[in-house]
This record gives C-alpha cells, sequence and structure tokens, in this order.
C-alpha cells in the first residue's frame, strides 16, 4: 500500500498544479434582466346599453292668462241702480267665485248697460251708476278696488231688441236683458 501512496500524492499534486495553472474563468455574466412587459393597454369596456332614463319633468309652462266674462242680466230693476239680491248672489256665484281661482287678478272691467227707456244722456248716466254699484260690491266683498275699472254704455249695446207696444209693462219686462253688467275679469290661475 506504501507504493500506492506515492502514485496518489503524484496525482493530487498533479490535480492541485493543474487547477492551480488553469486560467482563472471569467465569472459568469449575470442573467438578462428580465424585461418588464409593457403593461397590457387597457381595453375599450363597452358601455352598458342605455337604460331606459326616466324623462325629467318638463317645467310648467307659465300659466296664460284667464280671461272669465259674466254678463249678468236682470241685476237691476227698471230706472235703477241699485243690486237686487238675486243680483248679490248671482256676483257671489259667479264673480267672487271665480276670483279665488285666480293668483294675481290683472284688471276687472264692469261695463254698465241700460236699456233704450229715456234720453241717451240719462241711460249713460244710469249705466255708469250700475257699474258703480257692482264695484263697490265687489270691493266690500275684498277686491282690491285698484284692479276694478267701471264703464258705462248707456243703450247702445243692446243685447234683446222688443218691438215697441202699447203696453209699457211688457215693453219694460221685455227689455230686462239690456239693464245688466258685464264683468270682464284678466288673471292668471293658480
Amino acid at each position: 500500500m506504501n507504493a500506492r501512496k506515492p502514485v496518489l500524492i503524484a496525482a493530487a499534486l498533479a490535480f492541485i498544479g493543474a487547477c492551480a495553472t488553469e486560467p482563472e474563468k471569467p465569472a459568469p455574466k449575470p442573467a438578462p434582466a428580465p424585461v418588464a412587459k409593457p403593461a397590457p393597454q387597457p381595453q375599450a369596456v363597452p358601455a352598458p346599453p342605455p337604460q331606459a332614463a326616466k324623462p325629467e319633468p318638463k317645467p310648467e309652462p307659465p300659466k296664460k292668462p284667464a280671461v272669465a266674462n259674466l254678463a249678468s242680466t236682470e241685476l237691476f230693476e227698471f230706472n235703477k241702480a241699485v243690486l237686487t239680491p238675486e243680483a248679490r248672489k248671482k256676483l257671489d256665484d259667479e264673480v267672487i267665485a271665480k276670483l279665488r281661482d285666480l293668483r294675481e287678478v290683472r284688471y276687472i272691467n264692469v261695463g254698465g248697460h241700460a236699456d233704450r227707456l229715456g234720453s241717451p244722456q240719462y241711460n249713460q248716466k244710469l249705466s255708469e251708476q250700475r257699474a258703480e254699484a257692482v264695484r263697490a260690491y265687489l270691493v266690500s266683498k275684498g277686491v282690491d278696488a285698484s284692479k276694478v275699472e267701471t264703464l258705462g254704455f248707456g243703450k247702445t249695446l243692446p243685447v234683446k231688441s222688443c218691438p215697441d207696444q202699447k203696453d209699457r209693462a211688457k215693453l219694460i219686462a221685455c227689455l230686462a236683458e239690456n239693464r245688466r253688467v258685464v264683468v270682464e275679469i284678466q288673471g292668471t290661475p293658480r
């Protein structure tokens, strides 16, 4: 075994010598850094289908002025400008009630009328007094006096024509529709 020892030693030395004489190998190149993949481009996501949008309520158009006309007959007795109880009720039911439906009153025109009996001057004055009687009644019910204008038309706008007759009472009764007022209201509804 001793003979083998020198061989082993010689082999070992040769190996060591070979290692020492072998040129140094360069260090391996570092592994290339992983190339970052570009971030994926954002995909266009299709928009969800439009839902049936609830239509927004349209604003209410401004309310148009309302015009209310009232032609009242039998408001006055022959040759008088005093409202009868029936005339007051009719004005309450037909004029005052309509005024409550208005947010704003622009104007109220009250036109008084007379029948054809009497002189033009007398009928003009009587028709003006009738219009003023209605105005005073409306103001007593709370209507703004500055909104009420009165006009007298005398006998110029009759609504009924009656033939002359000998029986004056029948003629007066026939012409009753001409002894009237016409009330015109303009305002904005509520």
